[in-house]
């Protein structure tokens, strides 16, 4: 630790000063062709395409490069190693923080350190960098191989800077009302407004209503019915200075039974359990959800489509399942590791060019033109804070496909956001949206320091992934059981294949990672 603190202030110091001289301005214009860089998104709901937009169009005049976005077609884990292990890793690649591959893309010297790239092409990275994202990020050589998006530091928070949650739990506005806006908080309460809608209101449109929705269910489990629930649940992440295990906690396992009480009841439908997000996507829209813990941010785009056609359809967030107790939720806000962290591959034949693509998506004038659009043509900027045009904000409410081919902002290509700059002069969002955000924020705290990753090939990264499956295997066969007794039997065998596989190591290993971050953090 004392050495990667030496490594880390020496190297801070070292970019202000290289910062200092470099007196640089953001990219120039260009005149030459083109160069087309390969950029892989770890993601396989991600379809963006570059080109033909005014945001993707004025970044390619500026630094000369175009897009060929990749995303995985099946499976992002097996995807990515394969590109991995033969040494195909595109020029570009963007993939979530805690991703193992992470590690092993950067011990086995498959990408360039950033600020090695930034000191020989592109001093301006370093202006655009946070110096504190970029300590955080910094390895034991010295070297920055990665850079976030959407990251925070504690000090965002402590200063009202802080990200609001993006975990929500959400109900259909016209359908929560017309059954008496009940109380959802406990399983009782959440159980009759359930069945409430179900029977007053079973179809949408000639389509089955499905009264409980959610993410997508993976391999690993599906965040609505575990860790987002786990949060609503206020499940503490550690007890007594140590790291908890919180999914075999009691609470968890009393809301996971009131849902399998409800699936017996038929109340769970099957298209939650094989959905993808394309079809989860189209069900919001038809609005046939009643409700969902779900990501504000996610239903953002179809929010303001519904709100256009009929404000009554639109979604809001209530309080949703609470502990025994009744404490509030504890809703995480994004930490300084981000959502997602990007790199530039040893395979990359211009990382001149990519490095410049980096820095101009980071700068502030970068981050308005991918949040907004170009200045004078889709946006204006009155008292400091942005305006859209009429007709951008048509399209953006009504119409978001034609917005995307014609203007491609909003934060499509959300790989370098950074919201914290954003949030300075970013339009006031409509009133559906804006609800979203404001009844999170005051559940909203930082949980920075339990973001875990473990080093690829050691006996804790091992037991982790056979624990992840081992829950992704047994949540719908918890949900799905046909009584009572059996969700029991199901129970006592999930805490017993989790604790053989090793969960003591993992929670040791994990209590060391949370007091080295606190310490890094300013939280110990």
């Amino acid at each position: 630790m004392k050495k990667s603190f030496c490594f880390f202030f020496i190297f801070i110091i070292l970019l202000q000063t290289l910062a200092g001289c470099a007196q640089t301005r953001p990219a120039q214009v260009v005149s030459e062709e083109p160069v087309e860089l390969d950029w892989y998104v770890n993601f396989s709901w991600y379809n963006t395409t570059w080109g033909g937009n005014a945001v993707s169009d004025t970044i390619t005049h500026k630094t000369g490069v175009t897009v060929n976005f990749i995303s995985p077609e099946g499976s992002e884990t097996q995807t990515l190693d394969a590109l991995i292990a033969g040494d195909k890793l595109p020029d570009i690649i963007t993939l979530g923080w805690w991703e193992t591959q992470l590690n092993v893309i950067i011990d086995r010297g498959l990408v360039y350190p950033l600020n090695e790239l930034a000191q020989e092409y592109d001093p301006y990275f370093l202006e655009v960098a946070d110096p504190d994202r970029l300590a955080w990020y910094t390895r034991e050589d010295g070297n920055v191989y990665c850079y976030p998006n959407s990251s925070y530091t504690v000090k965002d928070y402590e200063e009202g800077r802080g990200a609001s949650s993006n975990q929500t739990f959400l109900v259909r506005k016209d359908i929560y009302e017309a059954i008496g806006s009940p109380d959802m908080t406990t399983p009782e309460g959440f159980a009759a407004a359930v069945r409430a809608a179900a029977e007053r209101f079973p179809e949408v449109d000639g389509k089955p209503l499905i009264p409980v929705g959610a993410h997508e269910f993976t391999g690993t489990g599906c965040d609505s019915f575990d860790k987002f629930l786990l949060n609503f649940l206020a499940v503490p992440y550690e007890k007594a200075g140590k790291f908890y295990d919180r999914y075999t906690d009691p609470e968890y396992k009393r809301w996971l039974s009131m849902f399998r009480q409800l699936g017996e009841e038929g109340l769970l439908s099957s298209d939650i359990f094989i959905d993808k997000r394309a079809q989860m996507d189209e069900k919001i829209r038809d609005g046939r959800y009643f409700c969902m813990i779900y990501q504000r941010t996610d239903i953002a785009d179809i929010e303001r489509e519904i709100y256009d056609a009929d404000p009554e359809r639109v979604y809001i967030a209530v309080d949703g399942p609470r502990n025994q107790n009744g404490d509030a939720h504890t809703l995480p806000g994004t930490g300084i590791n981000g959502w997602t962290v990007t790199l530039i591959s040893k395979n990359c034949q211009r990382p001149d060019l990519a490095i410049k693509l980096m820095s101009t998506m980071m700068s502030e004038e970068g981050q308005k033109l991918i949040a907004l659009g170009v200045e004078g043509e889709n946006y204006t900027m009155v008292d400091g804070r942005a305006v859209l045009t009429e007709e951008t904000q048509a399209l953006l409410g009504g119409n978001y496909m034609e917005y995307l081919a014609t203007v491609g902002g909003n934060d499509a290509y959300w790989m370098l956001q950074d919201n914290r700059i954003q949030d300075q002069w970013k339009p006031l969002e409509i009133d559906p949206i804006r609800q979203m955000e404001d009844w999170a924020r005051p559940y909203t705290f930082y949980t920075g320091q339990y973001d875990v990753s473990f080093t690829p090939g050691s006996d804790e990264a091992a037991a982790n992934e056979k624990i992840a499956a081992i829950h992704g295997e047994m949540l719908p066969r918890l949900l799905l059981a046909a009584s009572q007794k059996e969700f029991e039997t199901l129970w006592q065998e999930y805490v017993q294949r989790r604790k053989a596989a090793g969960l003591e190591a993992v929670l040791e290993d994990s209590t060391r990672q949370m007091n080295e971050a606190k310490i890094r953090l300013g939280l110990d």
